[in-house]
């Protein structure tokens, strides 16, 4: 007799609907169809051992497993659940009406009870969009799922409670979706804040003016100078994240299986800090079946790389790719994958390797020509691509020793928002563009009109530090995010200045000794 049940398969961050067919008819063996992985091959024994745990047999039959469709490749081990149920209905075990209108995930342990599974978010999102009714899931994987709005979603401990349920003899609970402001209430988390920051006043408004337009930052400066401090209170000004940001955020790290125990959706941006020994598919994704890597664990977040030239150089040569397009795409000869990577980058970095090269008071004791090798670790397309370049100098003793507070994270991300408020009345109806940081050259040309004073202000500049023309454009873009905090409708050359500053390391004095 054959039987069928509706599962999930997840590749990259999204999710198909796979139909379980189950077929028992006379003879013996059992046989797996539809490309499984190993995890899904070995399923047959965890379901057997389940089967008999709870007081059912194993049918001695020739049982046929087919995953539909059979070209997409199955890895993982959420099919335990949708066999064992179409084997019961398709042997005549249990009568389980509804099954076809629920979709099922979940592993299987030996007793029969439920084992939480990876991906169960782009999974219910796409089982909503599918028409499906209803979907049980292990209950440690319920929180996460109830953000989806619209969809019953029911979590079980075990097999026997699945089989309850659809019998009508014990049903499951329902669960609830909660709003964002419930769950950020639940998981209220408090950032370091800007105000214990002693002096770096320059930093700080360079910092603010990143998270004001999302651009990248490059933080230069000796051992010691608060490079690491600064760029950690970055996260406590940027704007919250809406739900949409919310929901393809938690759907990497839900894939990934980072996300936190009872943890339902990722509410504050990602602050991710690879060590510089990462791997360059560790750092933008990759493997046999993709898996999303750091880039794209930061999306809508923060990539904090620390001592930037100890990274190797091909890891930070496919950084390039997706700090353009915001996405990276990984291929196989099977299938290829997409994986949003739509981070803010901020990098630290020593000037030399002793770290005190320009030091005011410090002497650099690294040789003739070692600085320039030591920057030359970054390529030129690189640094093009980080819009601000500042440098970090040591804070006087004055400064640290100082009672008097800075500038709170929560005023400066007030005028932060202000200026993001700015930015969402210019890009409103695009799809693409959200900051100013993400324009493209047609829209910069049309944003970013300069006057004649501005126009010559450039010129010499782009003349004197012999900038490329990608670093033209950040230049625009820093300096249209400089006049939206100045709350300023169009660049005036006071804005196009301080933008022209934060390009430290187009100078003419670094690496030269």
């Amino acid at each position: 007799m054959l039987s069928k049940t509706y599962s999930s398969a997840v590749v990259g961050v999204d999710a198909s609907t796979i139909t379980v067919e189950a077929n028992v008819n006379p003879g013996v063996n059992f046989h797996l169809v539809g490309l499984p992985d190993s995890a899904i091959k070995e399923s047959q024994h965890r379901i057997h051992a389940a089967l008999l745990n709870n007081n059912y047999k194993w049918p001695g039959f020739r049982i046929t497993i087919n995953l539909s469709p059979a070209d997409i490749r199955k890895e993982g081990s959420a099919y335990d659940l949708p066999i064992a149920l179409a084997i019961l209905a398709a042997s005549k075990q249990e009568e389980l009406p509804g099954l076809s209108e629920c979709l099922l995930v979940g592993e299987l342990s030996l007793d029969g009870s439920l084992v939480s599974v990876r991906g169960i978010l782009p999974i219910v999102i796409q089982a909503k969009k599918d028409g499906f009714k209803a979907v049980v899931i292990p209950d440690k994987n319920v929180k996460e799922a109830s953000v989806v709005e619209g969809l019953e979603i029911y979590g079980a401990s075990s097999l026997k409670e699945v089989i309850l349920h659809f019998k009508g003899e014990g049903l499951i609970k329902v669960s609830e979706p909660k709003s964002s402001e419930e769950l950020k209430t639940e998981l209220r988390r408090s950032f370091p804040d800007f105000a214990e920051v002693r002096g770096q006043l320059g930093v700080k408004r360079a910092l603010e003016i990143a998270a004001a337009g999302g651009h990248n930052v490059l933080l230069i400066g000796p051992p010691g100078a608060g490079k690491t401090m600064l760029a950690k209170r970055m996260s406590g000004i940027l704007p919250p994240m809406n739900r949409y940001e919310s929901i393809e955020t938690t759907k990497i790290h839900s894939v990934a299986g980072k996300l936190k125990s009872g943890e339902s959706l990722v509410v504050y941006r990602p602050f991710r800090s690879p060590h510089h020994s990462i791997s360059d598919v560790a750092l933008v994704g990759g493997g046999g079946f993709p898996q999303p890597g750091e880039i794209s664990l930061a999306h809508n977040g923060i990539l904090f790389l620390d001592e930037l030239p100890e990274f190797k150089r091909t890891v930070l040569e496919v950084l390039r790719q997706p700090m353009e397009e915001r996405k990276v795409t990984i291929s196989r000869a099977r299938l290829s994958v997409d994986f949003p990577a739509s981070f803010m980058l901020i990098a630290s970095m020593n000037p030399c390797p002793c770290g005190y090269f320009n030091h005011p008071e410090k002497e650099c004791v690294c040789s003739p020509g070692l600085v320039q090798k030591y920057l030359n670790k970054i390529s030129g397309p690189l640094l093009d691509r980080i819009d601000i370049q500042v440098e970090v100098t040591p804070v006087s003793f004055d400064a640290i020793a100082s009672r008097e507070k800075g500038e709170s994270s929560q005023l400066i991300q007030g005028r932060v928002l202000k200026a993001r408020e700015k930015q969402d009345l210019r890009f409103q109806g695009s799809q693409q563009i959200f900051f100013n940081a993400q324009m493209d050259s047609a829209l910069l040309r049309k944003v970013c009109a300069l006057d004649e004073d501005s126009r010559a202000l450039l010129k010499k500049a782009m003349e004197r530090l012999n900038l490329s023309g990608r670093a033209y454009d950040r230049i625009l873009k820093v300096a249209r995010t400089i006049a939206d905090l100045d709350h300023a409708d169009h660049i005036k050359s006071n804005h196009l200045a301080e933008a022209v500053q934060y390009r430290s390391l187009d100078r003419d004095f670094w690496g030269v000794q």
